[in-house]
């Protein structure tokens, strides 16, 4: 199949081009440039002033159009999937929360399947070895210690594919864990944690030369304090450094503005991975839901978990879509668009191993592209050059 955009591409080799085009076929970009310097004029699509943005990579989600990863059935994590690849997000990781073990081993299986389909990139394990104090939306009875043979279980069924996994670097076995992490060629994401900013640095430091990436930097941590820095401290100097990635959940209810503009500024979009960390509720309307074992209520768009005297419960994951975190990124926070679309395309593509074939509008990359208006409302996706799946 044989296409092309034409609009304000962000995303390109260059950067950005005011008035682009970019040409797929056979499911490839196979030539990206200015109107000015296209080959054949005779072939031009009109001229527009859309938004070409390459297709949005999400690290970090659990669910969508009312359907859980952690709780779904095959059919409902279909749904869930195609909601957010309808919203622009091309390469969408399933996240799981920390459960019984019996129940990360079937669920990691049924949405290996998934990936095996391409609905999914991978499975992200966000527990269960993470630390109970900083549990955050999780079942703190699911959380244990690190057990590198239950990580190995997990795997098995998951089939291999199994892309990432959040842990905490006080966990026990943390350097089995790692090691066989790093042998199946998965993402360690450190987070969920109550580690000083020294162990913290010591575990970044003996991820190697791999890539590693903090799970929502800030959220499920201590606070920066200036005589307890914490693992935010170490983190942003890893990044700052560029040995870390860190994940930020820019939607205006994880983090506010000044904290994301100061992310940006500190470290730059290259070490910067935006995220939706969508449950069940993106997408739909206000009520009760479930995030993994756990009950949720939703209330103007803000999920948190239930509970029984009236009180607000811990944040629950995310009602927005990586669209939305995009918009709120630029149109609150203040960044830049290019550097936003990087933080949503090329370096969540870069740390999963996918930089060139994901993430950029460049010749050779898969025809994810996702075109928006001037406001990032979606127009158009294309996945692998095929509009509307």
């Amino acid at each position: 199949m044989t296409g092309s955009v034409r609009g304000r591409l962000v995303g390109t080799a260059e950067g950005e081009i005011a008035d682009g085009v970019a040409e797929f076929e056979d499911g490839l970009i196979s030539w990206v440039g200015k109107v000015a310097n296209h080959p054949a004029p005779e072939r031009l699509p009109v001229s527009s002033d859309d938004l070409v943005l390459p297709g949005l990579i999400d690290l970090h989600c659990h669910g969508g159009a009312g359907f859980g990863f952690p709780n779904a059935d095959a059919e409902g994590a279909r749904v869930a999937a195609a909601h957010h690849r309808a919203h622009g997000t091309t390469g969408l990781m399933g996240s799981l929360v920390s459960d019984q073990p019996e129940v990360l081993v079937a669920q990691a299986a049924l949405l290996a399947g998934l990936v095996e389909e391409g609905a999914l990139l991978g499975v992200h394990l966000e527990g269960p070895f993470i630390n109970a104090l900083r549990c955050g939306a999780q079942d703190p009875a699911a959380i244990i210690p690190g057990d590198p043979e239950l990580f190995e279980r997990i795997y098995a069924a998951a089939r291999g594919t199994v892309r990432s996994m959040t842990l905490a670097p006080e966990t026990a076995h943390f350097e089995e864990l790692l090691a066989a992490m790093r042998r199946h060629d998965v993402l360690p994401s450190l987070g969920h944690t109550d580690a000083d900013a020294a162990t913290t640095a010591a575990r970044i430091a003996e991820a190697g030369d791999g890539p590693i990436t903090a799970t929502h930097l800030f959220n499920g941590m201590p606070t920066l304090h200036h005589r307890s820095p914490g693992p935010v401290a170490a983190c942003l100097a890893a990044a700052g450094r560029g040995e870390m990635v860190v994940e930020l959940i820019a939607d205006g209810v994880h983090l506010a503005p000044e904290t994301v503009a100061m992310v940006f500024d500190t470290v730059g979009p290259d070490q910067i991975a935006l995220v939706s960390d969508a449950m069940a509720a993106a997408g739909m309307s206000d009520g009760d839901y479930r995030l993994g074992a756990l009950d949720v209520q939703v209330h103007d768009g803000v999920a948190r978990l239930a509970t029984h005297d009236g009180s607000p419960g811990a944040i629950a994951g995310g009602t927005a879509r990586l669209v939305d975190v995009l918009r709120w990124t630029v149109d609150v926070a203040g960044i830049p668009l290019l550097d936003a679309v990087v933080a949503a395309t090329r370096t969540p593509a870069r740390v999963l191993g996918l930089e060139g074939e994901r993430g950029s509008l460049t010749v050779g990359a898969r025809a994810d592209i996702l075109v928006t208006d001037q406001s990032l409302r979606p127009r158009r996706v294309l996945v692998a050059g095929t509009e509307g799946i």
